[in-house]
């Protein structure tokens, strides 16, 4: 069946979004089509329709508005190369369908809203890989090229990205709306927001719609770190209301488990570093609190006060949501009061031997314990049996929680050299094993080793 378009974006009053003019490209050609996505989306047969993952059909495409903190300055954004197609409904479920790199639109603030085919690629790997992990995530459907250039450091060849989400209601986009516009519009937004994401809360919860956005950003986050996975630019205006992960630029997967690992390679200070993202999910909420303060009471200490309240919870939620997810990854079934420790022991023993986050709790579920954790192992089986549990039972478990094959870095470079050179062969075979990370294909064996590398990777923006 074709999309089944709707846009109730626009139901908001005009200064969430602005109209963008359809774009013309040289060539429209899909290089990379997700047919898992497609099919869940019920949308197989649109692989044909090249003009529309261009953005050169003729219809109205819709820049939407927001403003965020940026390594913590506020200022006004917007969709400065993405345009939204509109919203597909399938199954009673509402996806926003969005072309990223298609061109300017009124707040690409100088530049040309393009996009080179490096980026958009990198990002259709690491979104499949993520929800190949059960990590909410923004996906891909689709890679198409434009034959035009674009101009960087270097010429790269022109691509745009479909993204699909739930939706792309931002931290930032209440930003705008409370501090850019009115409080009005920021009663309108929330109410727009609940309808979609949280249509079961009574209307004006909007204590209840905080807290719901909370507990997802608190167990997101809590994901990220239990696959070692560092988002790289933790911008208020890259936090979704959703709770989906969105914008994977500079981010990237840790090899050898170390706290401080930096990959973003405009993060000079380490802001957004592995052992700081959940005080940065804290922070963000917390700007988010600040555009709620009208909507909760008159009084703004009143207000304040009750939405400081539920901010208290986010440190246990997260610390909740992290520890259940630990203990899976290494088989336990029931809670102790010493299962912290024994976690944090392993994480220490990992970080002073420079053993590798994922291969190492792989090993440990298939059996093959290094022999640098032979002790914490010990401690480990008495924890398995006094479950009155079979260490061969918890390793079963921890197969299916713990990944054999991340999207690491090396072999997503390596892809990308080969797409920018005209080959998507490497693509298409690296994203077919994440997709699958916890049961590995033979032909997929050679993803689950680190390669040595010799100096740190760098990841960028890509804009």
């Amino acid at each position: 069946m074709p999309f089944q378009f709707d846009t109730t974006y626009t139901v908001l009053p005009e200064v969430f979004y602005q109209f963008v003019a359809e774009k013309q490209v040289k060539q429209s050609n899909i290089v990379l089509w997700n047919e898992r996505l497609a099919k869940a989306l019920n949308v197989q047969d649109e692989a044909q329709r090249t003009a529309l993952f261009t953005g050169s059909e003729n219809r109205p495409y819709v820049a939407q508005s927001y403003a965020g903190h940026q390594f913590g300055q506020f200022t006004m954004l917007g969709d400065g190369r993405a345009m939204l197609i509109g919203e597909h409904v399938v199954d009673n479920k509402r996806y926003d369908i969005q072309l990223k790199g298609a061109g300017r639109t009124p707040y690409s603030r100088g530049g040309d809203g393009l996009a080179g085919i490096g980026p958009m690629v990198r990002e259709y790997i690491i979104s499949e890989a993520m929800h190949g992990l059960g990590i909410p995530t923004t996906r891909s459907l689709a890679v198409a090229t434009t034959g035009g250039a674009v101009y960087r450091q270097d010429v790269q060849k022109g691509a745009v990205l479909t993204r699909v989400a739930a939706s792309h209601l931002r931290v930032g986009t209440f930003q705008f709306a409370r501090f850019m516009v009115s409080e009005e519009a920021v009663r309108e937004l929330a109410d727009y927001a609940m309808a979609r994401h949280d249509a079961d809360l009574a209307k004006g919860d909007y204590i209840g719609f905080f807290r719901r956005i909370m507990n997802r950003q608190a167990k997101l986050i809590a994901q990220w770190q239990c696959v070692g996975f560092i988002h790289g630019v933790m911008n208020t205006d890259n936090m979704t209301i959703s709770g989906e992960t969105i914008d994977y630029g500079p981010c990237a997967f840790m090899d050898t488990f170390d706290p401080d690992t930096v990959f973003s390679s405009i993060d000079q200070h380490g802001r957004y570093r592995y052992s700081q993202q959940p005080a940065i999910g804290g922070w963000n909420l917390t700007r988010l609190a600040e555009t709620f303060i009208p909507l909760i009471d008159d009084d703004e200490e009143v207000a304040t006060a009750m939405l400081e309240e539920v901010l208290m919870d986010y440190n246990n939620a997260f610390q909740t949501a992290w520890l259940n997810q630990m203990r899976a990854k290494i088989g336990l079934q029931t809670a102790t009061e010493q299962d912290r420790t024994l976690i944090v022991q392993l994480l220490q023993t990992m970080h002073e031997q420079q053993l590798d986050f994922t291969s190492t709790f792989r090993a440990l579920s298939e059996g093959n314990v290094p022999t640098v954790l032979a002790a914490w192992h010990d401690q480990w089986q008495q924890r398995v049996v006094a479950e009155a549990e079979t260490v061969e039972a918890a390793q079963r478990r921890m197969l299916a929680v713990n990944p054999a094959i991340i999207a690491r870095n090396y072999y997503v470079e390596a892809a990308i050299q080969d797409a920018e050179a005209g080959d998507f062969t490497a693509v298409k075979t690296l994203v077919e094993a994440l997709q699958q990370p916890f049961d590995v294909k033979l032909e997929h064996e050679l993803y689950r080793e680190p390669p040595m590398m010799k100096q740190p990777y760098v990841t960028y923006c890509g804009t």
